[in-house]
């Protein structure tokens, strides 16, 4: 596959919600995500430590609605849109949430991952 094939699938398969799914398919082996923010999850390697760090946010978090933009293509690279208005279970509050994400491709896999809010 193509990045704009593999950033196109993956923006689909958010889109219909299935995030955990979306990263199973694509992540590295040896995947690095990295958030903006500090902490324990600032920044993960592998892909388990990648599907934890979901799984914590997903048991965190209650989405109400998300909107998907993208992708937008550049070399081995693709950034997609994520706007979720969601509450946080340790606040109650709802509260939007706008961010960015940036995915480097090798060899048919997201080697990197950013997230920039």
């Amino acid at each position: 596959m193509t990045v704009q094939e593999i950033a196109a699938d993956l923006v689909a398969l958010c889109q219909a919600g299935k995030f955990d799914e979306a990263g199973e398919k694509y992540w590295a082996d040896d995947v690095v995500s990295i958030e903006a923010a500090s902490g324990d999850m600032a920044r993960v390697t592998g892909k388990a430590a990648a599907r934890g760090k979901g799984e914590w946010w997903a048991a965190n978090h209650e989405v109400h609605d998300s909107e998907i933009t993208g992708p937008f293509v550049n070399g081995d690279q693709f950034v997609v849109g994520f706007k979720m208005t969601l509450t946080p279970k340790a606040t109650g509050e709802r509260t939007t949430m706008d961010e960015v994400g940036l995915y480097i491709i090798r060899d048919g896999k997201i080697a990197e991952e950013r997230f920039f809010y």
